[in-house]
């Protein structure tokens, strides 16, 4: 009986189809990772994607990070900002949009960082970091300079939060490695030929804290923060209250270095309990390579649990939150670690696919190294991507091929959003060295669903939505070098109405809805 019920629910889950529509939809852009033949590091990293609701009219746009050439007399390669057009099509607004600079780009984040009610931008590089004002309609001003932000190196993932509970959006910038093109180091795959180097080749980079002072200015507290650590090689960062006392708490995926679990200590400083806690290592002590990153309570127990991407012949991690401060990596004995083992995540999260209540699993993968099959022969460097769908009681089942991830691709950046409001959520991945995907949910609106975008100080950022057993948070970061909607979507299988929602606000006051109708996407003001 137990065999027939799970294959019913699979079969259940299959009915939900990802339709590629890139092209349909108007999409053109193409990563320029500035590949010359001379196998530098940070051509294998980028690049990120964001779906932003930049002229808050409630309907997702696109953001896409570009790199460069490495010498200027090369091809122009800038960031992309498409519009989105309500009919399921897109135009691309880059010219005269500001965003219109060629740097060598990794990362993105976005929030209100002034609170005037337009989500600001900010892009991780090379050459220093930028932060980008929105002016309206698709305009953003460079006010890095006047900002107080000087983070140049090799930056990758950022996160808006509010750590202080201020009311006002601070950063957390997450930087790789000591890398320049002088400082190059041979490396090789089979002994003569140069490959990209691991990041084993190069010493560690410490993090960023910045505090938001206002005003757009920002004050660097990253060592008197705690959170400045020198060995660190970080790619992905997730914002997630794990110890459930109202603040958030930092997860930061390193890569071949102990992941750190920062969690905040309500006075401007936070610690790191990652060892203790059990997801700093693999199970088996090990610090694995570890890229994207996404926490959510995906089982109904109250608390949230964290997702990490690693390298390939790692698995995904999935740490399960046992509510006394330990977690206990679950992997291993599921379908999600067999099925991942051989895959390299970089851009990972949970979102509910199908709309019944129960978040789902997503991984964008791809290899670093375009000749990894010559010595590695079980593993490509275009990888499919990977959809388990979550079938309760922490059973993940790998449904990527029946649901449509069948294309394999070389994924850095995976962000979601219900870009064309038809209730059910889409994915868009951007490829490395290539044209990004945009892939439309097609039949995860048979289950019912209510969708909440939120007006408040800081984008409302560690806002708590509670539906019965289910809850989530606003959240900026996760994924890798990525953003998804700040909108939340609850699934809610065959539910017709909500008796009770209830809304945290991060300065303390709640709001309480009643008998709800599904079906709908509700706006909600900050009181």
């Amino acid at each position: 009986m137990k065999l027939f019920l799970f294959s019913a629910a699979v079969l259940c889950g299959q009915a939900v189809q990802f339709t590629d529509i890139t092209k349909a939809a108007g999409i053109t852009f193409t990563h320029n990772a500035g590949k010359a033949g001379k196998r530098w590091l940070p051509e294998t990293m980028g690049s990120g994607c964001a779906f932003i609701d930049a002229d808050g009219d409630g309907f997702p746009d696109l953001v896409f990070v570009n790199s460069r050439d490495w010498t200027p007399r090369g091809r122009r390669s800038t960031h992309a900002i498409y519009r989105n057009n309500k009919n399921g099509t897109f135009t691309d607004v880059t010219r005269g949009s500001g965003l219109d600079v060629e740097v060598y780009g990794l990362g993105i984040a976005f929030a209100d960082v002034d609170n005037d009610g337009r989500d600001d931008i900010y892009i991780t590089a090379l050459e220093g970091d930028r932060i980008y004002r929105n002016e309206g309609n698709f305009k953003f001003k460079d006010i890095t300079a006047a900002s107080g932000i000087n983070n140049k190196g090799f930056p990758s993932s950022a996160a808006f939060f509010d750590y202080d509970k201020d009311g006002r959006a601070d950063l957390f910038v997450a930087n790789y490695v000591q890398w320049t093109a002088q400082g190059d180091v041979f490396c090789s795959l089979d002994g003569s030929a140069k490959s990209y180097c691991t990041p084993e080749s190069y010493k560690g980079l410490a993090s960023k804290l910045y505090r938001n002072l206002g005003n757009g200015k920002f004050e660097d507290v990253s060592a008197k923060a705690g959170v400045s650590d020198p060995k660190s090689k970080s790619l992905g960062i997730a914002v997630v209250d794990f110890n459930n006392d109202g603040y958030s708490d930092l997860f930061i995926a390193n890569d071949t270095q102990p992941n750190k679990l920062y969690r905040n200590n309500k006075n401007g400083t936070f610690t790191d309990v990652a060892v203790q806690a059990g997801v700093a290592f693999s199970e088996d002590g090990v610090a694995r390579g570890a890229m994207g990153v996404d926490a959510i309570d995906h089982d109904r127990s109250g608390r949230a649990h964290i997702l990490v991407g690693n390298f390939s012949n790692q698995m995904l991690g999935l740490y399960h939150n046992e509510g006394n401060g330990l977690f206990v990596d679950e992997a291993p004995r599921s379908p999600i670690g067999r099925a991942s083992l051989l895959s390299l995540a970089f851009g990972v999260f949970f979102f509910d696919y199908d709309l019944d209540g129960r978040p789902d699993v997503f991984a964008a993968n791809g290899h670093i190294d375009e000749d990894i099959g010559r010595v590695q022969p079980k593993v490509a460097y275009k990888q499919l991507p990977l959809l388990f769908r979550n079938e309760g009681k922490s059973r993940f089942v790998d449904v990527s091929k029946a649901a449509g991830f069948a294309k394999p691709l070389v994924a850095r950046g995976a962000a979601y959003a219900d870009f064309d409001r038809d209730g059910d959520l889409d994915v868009l991945i951007s490829n490395n060295h290539g044209p990004a995907v945009l892939y439309r949910n097609d039949g995860g609106n048979k289950n019912n669903y209510l969708s909440f975008r939120f007006t408040g100080n800081a984008s409302a950022l560690g806002a708590v939505v509670r539906i019965g057993a289910q809850w989530q948070t606003i959240h900026s970061g996760s994924s890798y070098c990525s953003q998804s909607d700040l909108a939340l979507l609850f699934g809610l299988g065959d539910r017709t109405v909500v008796d009770r929602i209830d809304i945290e606000w991060p300065n303390g006051k709640k709001q309480s809805l009643t008998n709800v109708k599904t079906r709908q996407h509700l706006d909600i003001r900050e009181p």
